[in-house]
């Protein structure tokens, strides 16, 4: 008798229903707030809604973009996905883990942990997040790798050596503190450190925020490039239509912790629908 086999899903990573509340997290403190209340502060309870009922699915090879303003919670999602944060409810899926079967929320602390190093990875918009800045170059790629049980001294500096090149951080620099490097050229650090293991997912949260404009159009053509060789999927999370446009061709629209709207990312910026989605765009053509 034959089994039939079950295919994996088209996705890789997989968000249902996603919430965060800071403060009372009861149902009680959801009615009042998002966009059309203008304000995520619960008049109930005084709990803060940052992120409510935010689902969406990328595909290996594509990149999905969330743009909002401070305080709209596209942070939040991409924290709650990385598990530096708690959702409050919802459901996070990865492809990679119980082919796809398997909530990650539910998983116990140290293997949630784990996931960092083989089934996703996260740049950040502030390097000293996801680097050691007191470690060289090298010994901050070393990490992930020594951690999935790389030994062998010889293959962890050439892995290193080959990222730092990919990424355009000088080799003669690899042995140096990331302390001493530039803020364009931590970033890069942090961005060879994140692809280390080859992870299906990557999160990118506002990767050129904080850098000098040349600086930023330079790491943005390496996430670019990045991006269409690895075939990783991506979520994308600035405040930057700009950053958006380059990097990703799905888009997601947050207000006052909710979604507003989401399209094709060249289609919404050509026509948004929603008030806030133009206010954005017009604010992006200047």
């Amino acid at each position: 008798m034959s089994t039939a086999t079950v295919a994996p899903p088209a996705w890789a990573l997989k968000v249902e229903g996603l919430g965060r509340i800071y403060g009372d997290p009861s149902p009680e403190s959801v009615p009042g707030t998002g966009p059309e209340f203008g304000t995520v502060i619960s008049p109930a309870t005084g709990a803060v809604v940052a992120a409510w009922d935010v689902g969406f699915e990328v595909a290996p090879g594509e990149a999905l973009g969330i743009i909002g303003e401070s305080g709209s919670g596209k942070s939040t999602v991409m924290r709650c996905i990385a598990g530096d944060e708690d959702a409050t409810t919802g459901t996070i899926n990865l492809r990679g883990v119980g082919d796809g079967t398997v909530d990650v929320r539910t998983l116990d602390p140290s293997a949630r942990r784990g996931l960092r190093l083989h089934q996703l990875s996260a740049v950040y918009q502030d390097p000293a997040a996801g680097l050691n800045l007191d470690v060289t170059a090298g010994g901050n790629i070393a990490d992930p790798l020594t951690a999935v049980g790389w030994r062998h001294y010889g293959r962890i500096r050439e892995r290193a050596a080959a990222l730092l090149r990919r990424v355009e951080v000088p080799l003669d620099r690899m042995d140096d503190l990331v302390r001493t490097f530039s803020g364009g050229m931590r970033q890069r650090v942090q961005i060879a450190k994140a692809l280390a293991n080859d992870p299906p997912v990557l999160l990118l949260d506002e990767p050129t925020t904080g850098l000098d404009a040349s600086v930023a159009a330079g790491v943005l053509d390496l996430l670019r490039e990045l991006l269409e060789e690895t075939g990783v999927a991506a979520v994308v999370v600035s405040h930057d239509f700009a950053v958006i446009d380059l990097l990703t061709r799905r888009v997601l629209v947050m207000q006052h912790g909710r979604v507003v709207e989401s399209g094709l990312t060249d289609q919404l910026l050509e026509d948004p629908q929603h008030p806030y989605s133009q206010q954005l765009v017009a604010a992006a053509r200047g």
